[in-house]
Order: C-alpha cells, then structure tokens, then sequence
C-alpha cells in the first residue's frame, strides 16, 4: 500500500474515534456473535492476547505474565463485556405502586464502568436516572443494573446513555423517564490531549422530562450536595 494513502487511512481512523462517531443505537454485533459458548471464547481470546503480548515484546515464560492472557479473557467475557450478551440482561418484575407515589422518582450517582470502543480504554463515571410511576414500580437496584448492562460492553457514551432511556421506557411501560449521564474518558485523559480534569455529560428526556420545569426540576435534585455531615 502507497505509504501517503496508508497514513491518510490512519488518520481518519484516528479522527473518527476522537469525534465519537457510532453507527447507531444499537451496539454493533455480527450476526455469529453468539455462535460459540463463553468457554471458547475465553480460550480464543487468550491465545490472542498471548499473542499480543508476544509483539510487544513480553516474555510469557516469566511468572508474573504467565496467566495474563487468560486473566484478561476471562475478565473480558465474564466482567468487563458481559453486557454483549443478553443472557445477562437483568429480568425485571414490575410492582404496584401501593403508595399511588405520583411525583418524580430519581436515583443519582449510579457509579458505572464501561470500555471506549474506539481505544478499549475505561470509560467510567455516574448515571441520574429519573421517571414517574405509570402505576407500576422497579425494585431500585434494577435501575441500577440496567445501566451496569448497557455499560458493560465497548461503548460510546452518547449510544449507552439512549440504550439506558429505551430500555428504561419498556421496562416501566411509560414514556416519562429522564437519563444524565456523566463520566470521564481515559482515551482523552491517558492519550492524545491528556486533559485529566474535564468530564463528558449526556442526556435522554422523553415524556413529561421534555417540560422545561419538570427538567429544571430533575437537574436541581442531580446537582443537590451530597456531602453527609
């Protein structure tokens, strides 16, 4: 390949990440994604990785690398990418609302950890998720596993954060739910700019959440201080 043509492609490469682009809502798969069993996976991912580590220039026969490549294809299968596979997404029951509680439901600072897809390097941060009872209720810990699902996986955060609202929005069978997003990108703090300091902060209103009072309302509750005495 003509060296020019070839630099030209890794700069786009290189660009489109930084710009976050993501071909749609939903994470991209192949069709065979789940064509193999976990187990094989782990193994393939392994040898893999062992093989990464050979190009880097690793021994492998020292004891400290030794178990790395299945280390990390474990942890890539079962922990950090778990979310690829719906298998793992959350059941969720719903209740009645034995209260009639009919005023804004927020949960805030559900601390989550995903992956950049662009440089598989963490993303990690807080989702505020919000809605208003349809006449049926969640336990709270599903709002939080439901953002730990759609985290879990290589992510953009603008695509995670619109992931979280739809499934939100079927789950509670009504429209009025609110999802804010904040988190910090290590591709931007441990490469190429390296700002360590700045956040990125994304949003999904829908329902009674695109009424400027009511969204007023939400980012006054997510910006109270929780400092405990």
């Amino acid at each position: 390949m003509d060296k020019n043509l070839y630099q030209d492609i890794l700069k786009h490469i290189e660009e489109a990440g930084d710009a976050h682009i993501s071909s749609g809502l939903e994470t991209p798969l192949r069709e065979d994604a789940f064509a193999i069993d976990d187990a094989l996976k782990i193994e393939l991912i392994a040898k893999h990785f062992r093989e990464i580590m050979h190009v880097l220039g690793l021994d492998l026969e020292d004891e400290s690398l030794q178990g790395t490549p299945l280390r990390v294809a474990k942890m890539f299968i079962q922990e950090q990418f778990k979310g690829l596979d719906p298998k793992n997404k959350p059941s969720v029951t719903l209740f009645e609302n034995p209260y009639q509680y009919k005023e804004m439901l927020l949960e805030r600072n559900i601390h989550f950890h995903s992956t950049c897809e662009h440089h598989f390097v963490p993303i990690h941060g807080h989702a505020h998720v919000a809605y208003f009872s349809s006449g049926k209720v969640i336990g709270l810990s599903k709002l939080n596993r439901i953002v730990d699902y759609y985290a879990r996986r290589p992510q953009v955060q603008e695509r995670m954060t619109v992931q979280i609202a739809n499934e939100l929005m079927e789950a509670l069978q009504t429209k009025d739910v609110a999802v804010v997003v904040d988190a910090k990108h290590m591709c931007v703090a441990s490469r190429g700019i390296k700002d360590i300091t700045s956040t990125t902060v994304t949003s999904s209103f829908h329902g009674r959440f695109n009424d400027p009072d009511v969204r007023a309302e939400l980012l006054k509750y997510i910006s109270m201080d929780d400092s405990r005495s």
